[in-house]
């Protein structure tokens, strides 16, 4: 009974902190003074009995390097970075985000850099390797590169001891949620969505792309997005929350990791359930963490590295399918696959039917897993027209556009032999086989002449 009391209460608290919080965000003014440098925020007045609970929040941000710009974009992408024992991770961070997207997604994107140590040799020595190398990105805007001083930080040592963390881990965690805590808040107005990252990431190619075309299938009911499923990586926020994130991160510094503390955020605000979408879009590259150095191999086995555009479509096969493993799986770009049940025969087939007609640039198909249960005798085929029959729909008008080895497929140019809009694919198999079969991922790019980014812009510009 005492443990559940305690739970109400703390969730109570919780949620009473939360909304007192919203409110005071509500009345006040932040942002940063015209012609200065600094990005401050006004000194708070609580009452009387409520100033015990609460830390100050009155910090003043340097911005150390870039251009601040006074249209809102759509998406900032914020990472905090500390010197590290071992090795350092920032810059090829930085050069993946902006090799990895189009010059009209970049005009759509601010990188806010938080150097977050309070080494000043360091701050100065990777200030400098920033301006070298992303001298052009700085002078657009796309990038900014910001510090707050030590001296505007919370205590940071004889913290309390949770998860019974050892004193400098404690410390170590502790400074993190407030170095976040700082990003978050100083990218709360440049843009509509935040998502975060770390400082030792790679990034999907046109990943921006594909996280407007996520939200555009989502509600306007959601707090967090996932795109990755490690720790505070790839987290996507609307920034109309920002304020308040940066201010439970600060209140609740010393009491659990970031990481712990975000799950809790999201509930607080009535999304229950984790929305995380597949594959992910940014994987960790780091080898050694910048706590201590410590060896760190974490990888996202749902990475990949381009993301396909899967348009919709109507997925059909006459291969009897094992258990829950549909068809639908295997284009669905998430964790499962399509097992499909021997005898398997000439007869059978795999058909995807477009919703509407696609011009399609690339195709790529695997088959089996770990070098079993592989499609060994097959034809991959596009159809131009789709036809209704007693049984649903069918496809007409194939042209092959080869043929399956050793169970993949992977065709980079489909424009040179099909030019033209298409209305289906279809894998055909071309002899029999015993072993059953896994289809584990079917990948169809299309050619979009940058509609995706027009939508964007549009989006940015009826914000203005």
């Amino acid at each position: 009974m005492r443990c559940h009391l305690k739970k109400f209460v703390l969730f109570a608290a919780g949620l009473f902190i939360l909304t007192s919080v919203y409110m005071y965000m509500q009345r006040a003014e932040s942002g940063h003074q015209k012609g200065s440098l600094n990005w401050t925020w006004d000194r708070e007045t609580w009452v009387e009995d409520l100033k015990s609970h609460y830390l100050h929040f009155n910090v003043s941000v340097k911005v150390l390097a870039g251009v601040l710009q006074q249209s809102k974009k759509y998406l900032t992408v914020g990472l905090s970075s500390v010197k590290r024992e071992k090795g350092s991770y920032l810059q090829d961070t930085l050069q993946s985000i902006f090799f990895e997207s189009s010059e009209e997604e970049l005009d759509q994107m601010v990188v806010v850099v938080l150097l977050a140590d309070f080494d000043v040799s360091w701050i100065r020595e990777t200030l400098q390797k920033i301006i070298d190398q992303f001298h052009l990105r700085l002078s657009k805007g796309q990038l900014l590169v910001i510090h707050v001083n030590e001296d505007n930080y919370p205590p940071l040592t004889g913290l309390k001891r949770n998860f019974n963390d050892a004193p400098d881990r404690v410390s170590f965690r502790s400074k993190q949620n407030v170095d976040y805590s700082y990003l978050l808040h100083f990218s709360s107005n440049l843009s509509q969505y935040y998502i975060m990252l770390e400082d030792d990431v790679s990034c999907a190619k046109n990943f921006l792309s594909s996280i407007h075309e996520h939200i555009r299938s989502m509600d306007s009911k959601w707090v967090t997005l996932e795109f990755s499923k490690l720790g505070y990586i790839g987290k996507l926020y609307q920034s109309k929350d920002l304020p308040i994130l940066a201010r439970f991160l600060y209140n609740f510094y010393q009491e659990m990791p970031c990481d712990f503390l975000l799950s809790h955020f999201h509930r607080l605000l009535m999304q229950d359930k984790v929305i995380r979408f597949r594959p992910s879009l940014f994987q960790h590259m780091g080898t050694y963490s910048s706590f201590r150095g410590t060896y760190n191999h974490l990888k996202d086995e749902d990475f990949v590295k381009e993301v396909a555009d899967n348009p919709p479509a109507d997925i059909r096969t006459n291969i009897e399918n094992f258990k829950t493993n549909v068809a639908e799986k295997a284009y669905s770009q998430g964790s499962g696959y399509f097992w499909g049940v021997s005898p398997i025969g000439s007869e059978h087939y795999f058909l995807v039917a477009f919703h509407k007609p696609v011009l399609i640039s690339r195709v790529c198909i695997r088959t089996g897993l770990e070098g079993k249960d592989e499609l060994v005798y097959a034809d991959v085929e596009l159809g131009k027209t789709l036809v209704k029959t007693e049984s649903g729909l069918d496809c007409s008008g194939f042209h092959k556009l080869g043929s399956l080895k050793k169970g993949q497929f992977n065709e980079p140019d489909v424009q040179k032999f099909v030019p033209e809009p298409v209305a289906c694919l279809r894998i055909q198999v071309t002899a029999p086989q015993l072993e059953w079969v896994i289809i584990d991922k079917i990948h169809v790019w299309t050619v979009k002449a940058d509609k995706t980014m027009r939508i964007v812009s549009k989006a940015v510009l009826r914000q203005k």
